[in-house]
Formats: structure tokens, sequence, C-alpha cells
């Protein structure tokens, strides 16, 4: 008999939040106003085009992408993609080592 998988959960920003308050000690208010800052310094940096690096965690860096040449796999036309910034997401070692249940890393400043 096989076992179902287990649907991965989603953490919120009430979440977060929530963790905050635990593990803090701050207030519900004010643990919610620490994610709250913490995410919008984090996008405001991300929009501005600037690499976030969090030691441990990975990096956020913004890639600009020149033009090129697409083709609609369905009826195989060529069409123009346009210039355009993307996100990316690179984990550190630490957190890849965790992610496969494998021993972490010693950190260093490169994570």
């Amino acid at each position: 008999m096989m076992t179902e998988a287990r649907r991965p959960r989603t953490i919120t920003r009430a979440d977060l939040s929530e963790a905050v308050y635990n593990k803090v000690g701050l207030s519900r208010t004010e643990s919610a106003g620490l994610v709250e800052m913490f995410i919008d310094e984090v996008s405001d940096t991300i929009a501005r085009g600037e690499t976030v690096k969090l030691s441990s965690f990975g990096s956020f860096v913004v890639r600009s992408k020149g033009e090129r040449i697409g083709r609609n796999p369905k009826t195989g036309v060529e069409v123009p993609i346009t210039p355009r910034r993307v996100l990316t997401f690179k984990p550190s070692n630490i957190l890849r080592a965790r992610v496969m249940g494998a021993p972490a890393p010693a950190a260093s400043d490169e994570d």
C-alpha cells in the first residue's frame, strides 16, 4: 500500500509574525510590524536592482535578460521576446544541504 504524498505547507506573513511572537517575545503587533519592515526592505532593495544576500540562506539576484527570438511551441511561429529583468534565487550551500537532508557544511563568507 502506497502512502499519500503530503502537500507542502505554505508559510504566510501571519505565520512568520506568529513565529517572531513566540520566539522573540515581542507583542503580536510588534512582531507583525517587524516582519513587514523586513519584507519591505528586501522588496525595495530588489526593486532597485540590488542583490539581497542572507547568510546561510541564499541570495536574491536581479538579472537583465536581453531581447531574443522565441518560438510559439504550438504553431512554430517566431516571436520577439522583449528585454526584461528577472529575479533569481540562489540557495546557500547550508540551505541546500538542509533541504537534501545532508549535514550542513561549515558556514563561510561565500554562502
